[in-house]
């Protein structure tokens, strides 16, 4: 089988990643949680999470029915590092939802007139209309963080998005926009382990990219302006929530909870939304560089 990149993510984890990072991977079992700082020791079992997913799907329904009568709007925002994990819990928000009135948003970079516009005006064209939310796959803080660790920007460009991006976001919420900002979290091994399994899988090698693959020999980069852009955005009316990924049922379950309990929708199940778990959701204080 032909790996893409000529398998420089086999090479990467053979030669170049830290031996730390090599050795828990290798030690690993295919269920083990790889983070030493992760506050589980083992992941979520299967029928607590299909017995909980279930019924937040019901609640999902019911938030989607609400924000149709009501012609409310919700914007939900997607970051975090490659394979933390934002696709899957966006396809879980999804999978019983109107897809009419619950779009995707992953746009590709942008192109020479995009470039030439104001940075948020690609954005601004996909938020949503009356009774629909939109969900962003990432989304204009590739400026903070991608953008800044390749340079594909310059620390003018960069300065003055975040001069600007506190009252862009205030400006969405004061038109009535609900706005939910999550940045997943996942551990070095295992995103390196994710990324291995994706190497290896034909049905999943199309969400690799060059990068992904580049972005392995940055982490300590992407920290850095991971940490300037959660110290610099989080701001109220617009706060991040930090969900630690690295067992993606306990985060794809934190994510949906933290949006049902903030919304007040009708025949709300309470007891169905509570018990967020906060030892991996919560601000940016438990994000795990």
């Amino acid at each position: 089988m032909t790996l893409p990149f000529d398998g420089a993510i086999s090479q990467f984890f053979a030669h170049e990643a830290p031996d730390d990072i090599r050795s828990a991977i290798l030690g690993g079992g295919k269920s083990d949680l790889l983070n030493p700082t992760y506050p589980h020791d083992k992941r979520m079992g299967r029928k607590s999470y299909d017995r909980e997913m279930a019924a937040l799907q019901i609640e999902l329904v019911k938030l989607q029915a609400w924000v149709k009568a009501q012609n409310q709007r919700i914007v939900i925002v997607f970051e975090g590092r490659d394979a933390s994990g934002k696709g899957g819990v966006i396809k879980r928000f999804r999978e019983n939802l109107n897809p009419r009135g619950a779009r995707v948003v992953a746009l590709s970079k942008p192109s020479d007139a995009e470039s030439s516009q104001w940075y948020f005006q690609r954005y601004t064209d996909h938020l949503p209309s009356g009774g629909e939310i939109t969900f962003f796959d990432r989304s204009w803080y590739n400026r903070g963080v991608v953008e800044k660790v390749f340079g594909f920007c310059d620390d003018d460009q960069r300065a003055r998005f975040f001069r600007q991006v506190t009252p862009f976001e205030q400006a969405l919420v004061d038109d009535g926009i609900h706005l939910f900002k999550f940045w997943l979290n996942v551990g070095r091994a295992e995103q390196l382990r994710r990324f291995l399994s994706r190497e290896q899988d034909p049905l999943k090698q199309w969400k690799l990219s060059w990068i992904d693959v580049e972005g392995l020999k940055k982490w300590g980069e992407y920290s850095k302006a991971i940490s300037e852009t959660l110290t610099i955005s989080h701001r109220d009316g617009a706060p991040w929530t930090i969900v630690r990924s690295d067992d993606k049922r306990r985060a794809r379950l934190s994510v949906m909870k933290s949006v049902l309990q903030a919304l007040d929708y009708d025949r709300k199940e309470h007891a169905t939304v509570e018990g967020i778990d906060r030892k991996i959701c919560g601000g940016p204080d438990i994000w795990d560089g």
